[in-house]
């Protein structure tokens, strides 16, 4: 039988050429945007500003150490000894979020200059106090985000009526996880208290709904044995995201189901309670196409042989993914992905590649429920959308 590549990390030389160059442009342009806008968040709070001259070069040394360490951290997650990793990674993505900040609130306060130029000329004094104003907007800020990304995710109820639900199914409870991220910042800690409130919850299924992880098997079956602990009476589901395609997605969906969660890999499982019926299906998330054709999401095989007097609930990633299920009798999706954007503004960035950010809406006919997400990626902040697991209720209509 041939190697399903999906099971580590692709190297170059397992991928298209095509694939590994559009990678390594997307990495130059990326990189370049980045160093520019290092720059810009330089000029105003260490040029302008106008410190003491002594203090010019240890500023803008502390500036670009910033930018290396996000380098580092995505490098060290791969290459270092996991508890090496661990602290890098924390510095990086540490960084990476204060400047995130940084930058929203440069700008901010140059369009604020901007606005209040047309009526009044600015004066000398500008550049230290508008570098004060960012530091004032920026400290508190990351202190709230810590904590709000840190804390146990609240619970978001939801109500979903769904068309010939049975009865003997009417108030079938759904608990969502979605984009945990276990493996960076967050760990068994965090992960012990999300499984604890879910199993509070009492529910009939659980969905997760993609991107679990961040690292390998090999690097986290400790750090993730939790999910075996999870409770549900009518069965736990898993589909992937697109971050375990790139930690390999077929030994994560292995050991899911080693942990007893059951991989829905363009498939579906019929729930019966009383004679009534229901039909919960997954697919890869898209990005799977990318690693291997076996990983391409396909919605007509998730749901064949379904019995047609069963409603369908569809597990897919990406909330995108709902025009693809258009047509296909889908009367529930179930998505994360977008974070809700987890820091402002960057949720507007996420609202060019998603049609929508978060929340219950009907994209190309198909009711998707959009996860703000369990976890975090990346920064261990979240300004404005807090995590969430999600408690959905389908009520029959």
């Amino acid at each position: 039988m041939s190697e399903d590549r999906t099971d580590r990390p692709a190297k170059v030389g397992e991928v298209p050429v095509v694939l590994f160059i559009r990678g390594i442009t997307l990495l130059v342009v990326v990189s370049s945007v980045v160093v520019a806008a290092h720059w810009y968040i330089g000029l105003r709070i260490i040029r302008d500003a106008q410190w003491p001259v002594a203090v010019v070069p240890i500023a803008w040394a502390a500036l670009w150490a910033g930018f290396a360490s996000i380098l580092l951290g995505f490098l060290g997650g791969r290459l270092l000894p996991r508890p090496v990793a661990r602290v890098v990674q924390w510095v990086g993505f540490l960084w990476m979020g204060m400047f995130a900040l940084l930058l929203s609130t440069s700008a901010a306060t140059d369009l604020a200059f901007f606005l209040a130029g047309k009526v009044a000329p600015h004066g000398p004094e500008w550049g230290r106090t508008q570098a004060l104003l960012i530091a004032l907007l920026v400290g508190p800020t990351l202190a709230w985000g810590f904590f709000v990304a840190r804390r146990t995710p609240s619970i978001e109820r939801i109500t979903v009526p769904i068309e010939g639900l049975g009865r003997a199914l009417d108030g079938l409870k759904i608990v969502q996880l979605s984009d945990i991220h276990i493996g960076e910042t967050l760990d068994r800690r965090f992960l012990r208290r999300v499984v604890a409130q879910v199993n509070a919850l009492d529910p009939d299924l659980i969905a997760i709904t993609g991107d679990a992880v961040e690292g390998s098997v090999l690097k986290l079956r400790e750090e993730v044995a939790g999910f075996g602990e999870l409770k549900a009476k009518l069965g736990k589901f898993y589909v992937t995201g697109n971050h375990e395609y790139y930690h390999g997605a077929a030994a994560w969906v292995a050991e899911m189901q080693r942990l007893g969660l059951t991989p829905l890999h363009n498939e579906h499982r019929v729930i019966e309670r009383d004679g009534a019926k229901l039909a919960v299906g997954g697919v890869p998330d898209v990005e799977g196409a990318r690693f291997s054709p076996t990983h391409a999401p396909n919605v007509e095989a998730a749901f064949a042989g379904a019995p047609d007097d069963a409603p369908r609930v569809l597990l897919a990633h990406q909330p995108l993914f709902a025009k693809r299920a258009q047509n296909q009798k889908v009367q529930l999706m179930l998505s994360g992905h977008t974070h809700g954007g987890q820091i402002f503004p960057f949720m507007f960035l996420v609202r060019l590649q998603q049609p929508v950010i978060a929340g219950f809406h009907k994209l190309w006919g198909v009711p998707v429920y959009t996860s703000r997400g369990t976890g975090y990626w990346g920064p261990p902040f979240r300004v404005g959308p807090s995590s969430e697991i999600t408690e959905l209720t389908l009520r029959a209509v």
